[in-house]
């Protein structure tokens, strides 16, 4: 699985905590076709990362949102938790915004969200110079 990851996406597999059964999640998830995926803002609502407005009269906060990919919004809960783990400036940013009064399940809302937008563009990157080569030969 490791060696057909790297060959459909090497630079998803680069991203810091993707493994290649996590690569295969979201190349999964983003399809044969990654295009049709018009902004990082449509693959993160694909995913399930897209924040969801949850506010009160007396707060103003989001909430997690309970739609989309499920598999790949476990693969980008996988990345987070593993940057929590052993990533220096995910692990100050955690700090930072647990002294800011966050949840932990807020923190990882944040990360997934910020995953999600490394990730898509990790997926075209990939694909355009794909698409590059095809052209030119």
């Amino acid at each position: 699985m490791s060696a057909l990851a790297t060959q459909a996406a090497p630079g998803l597999m680069a991203v810091y905590g993707v493994g290649p059964e996590t690569a295969a999640r979201l190349l999964a998830a983003a399809g044969d076709n990654p295009e049709r995926l018009c902004s990082e803002a449509a693959f993160a609502h694909l995913c399930g990362a897209a924040p969801i407005p949850a506010s009160s009269g007396r707060r103003d906060r989001h909430r997690l949102n309970r739609g989309g990919n499920r598999s790949a919004n476990a693969a980008l809960y996988r990345i987070a938790v593993v940057r929590m783990q052993h990533d220096r400036r995910t692990r100050d940013y955690v700090a930072r915004r647990t002294a800011q009064g966050l949840q932990k399940k807020d923190i990882i809302r944040c990360l997934k969200r910020y995953i999600a937008r490394e990730v898509y563009r990790a997926l075209t990157c990939a694909n355009i110079t794909e698409t590059h080569l095809r052209r030119a030969a």
